[in-house]
């Protein structure tokens, strides 16, 4: 085979493997998504699936391409990344969903992309190869990000408390089961606009690597963009059940008010780290507004053994996924 054909049989490889990483990332984000309206009986898993699907794409129309400028060119220097790099980054985050999602962790797509890009870059160049302000702007929102979203979904729950305090039961579940819809489209677009561009970064990355576009180009070509956002859109048809049981029930239980609060302040979270260019955890960010919600009824209402065990997912997350990138980087050279 040609050298020329070959490696652009190389790129096409890679470029699937990324749109089958966003189609995992979909479908194991689905349940940040989902969860909450069909734990509280809004929607039927089903309808929630293709409703959460729906904005997902729809973010195409809503955010600029900030998280995918970060990943693309903010995480590792351009010059070293090649096709072996694209090719370790994007096993190490694979294999990290694929155990995560396996024993119903609901873990950070995102944050296993960011460390696969940091375990085959440092493979490739060492620490030189890192650029610090992208990695400690995405590390430090692996504690934002869940804080804000605790922040923001307590003081939503004791605002609606202080405005409906007089209000009948019936009147405010009815209310709030209408409302609820809002609050999970919302969050849908966010999950939307700041995941799949992660995987639009690595694909632009991968490109620009490779020739086939140019790094001073301001977006990356329009069929990548595309893609991306059909595929996580694809992937949260299909959903990730084990985690909704986790994220939706074991966590803290929740009526259709906490899932409207829980949800306002993860899509809230999620809408300034988009514009800022951060690429965030959904996962982190709906658990911490799920926390945030639960702990406004009283501490014992959420079951801390269950959160603290997603929060130790969370912190071998980057160094897991960053491990088994370096060696997924030099199996590649012994292959191609």
């Amino acid at each position: 085979m040609e050298p020329i054909q070959a490696a652009l049989w190389v790129v096409i490889l890679l470029v699937t493997m990324a749109l089958v990483f966003d189609f995992m990332n979909g479908f194991h984000d689905a349940a940040n998504s989902i969860a909450t309206v069909v734990s509280t009986g809004v929607l039927r898993p089903g309808q929630a699936v293709l409703f959460a699907a729906f904005f997902n794409v729809a973010a195409i129309f809503v955010f600029h391409l900030s998280v995918a400028a970060t990943v693309g060119k903010g995480i590792v220097e351009a010059d070293i990344v090649d096709t072996h790099v694209v090719f370790g980054a994007l096993v190490g985050a694979i294999t990290w969903n694929l155990i995560t999602w396996y024993y119903g962790i609901p873990s950070s797509s995102s944050h296993a992309l960011i460390g696969g890009l940091v375990g085959a870059g440092l493979a490739k160049g060492g620490f030189s190869a890192l650029i610090a302000g992208g990695i400690l702007k995405t590390v430090a929102f692996i504690v934002i990000s869940p804080l804000l979203g605790f922040l923001l979904g307590s003081l939503m729950m004791v605002l609606v408390a202080w405005v409906f305090r007089r209000a009948r039961p019936n009147r405010v579940d009815g209310l709030f089961r209408k409302l609820q819809l809002v609050s999970a489209g919302a969050y849908s677009l966010g999950h939307g606009g700041n995941d799949a561009q992660k995987t639009i970064g690595i694909i632009w990355l991968l490109l620009i690597a490779t020739g086939y576009t140019s790094a001073s180009e301001a977006s990356p070509p329009t069929w990548v963009i595309i893609s991306c956002y059909a595929a996580i859109g694809f992937g949260t048809m299909f959903g990730g059940w084990r985690i909704v049981k986790t994220m939706g029930q074991k966590i803290t239980k929740l009526k259709p008010v906490g899932g409207f609060c829980a949800e306002t302040g993860g899509a809230l979270t999620l809408f300034v780290a988009t514009f800022l260019g951060v690429p965030v955890s959904t996962t982190h960010t709906i658990t911490g507004a799920i926390v945030g919600v639960g702990s406004t009824q009283r501490a014992s209402a959420v079951r801390w053994g269950v959160a603290g065990n997603i929060v130790w997912a969370w912190l071998l997350t980057i160094p897991a996924s960053a491990f088994v990138a370096s060696i997924a980087y030099w199996i590649s050279l012994q292959l191609y």
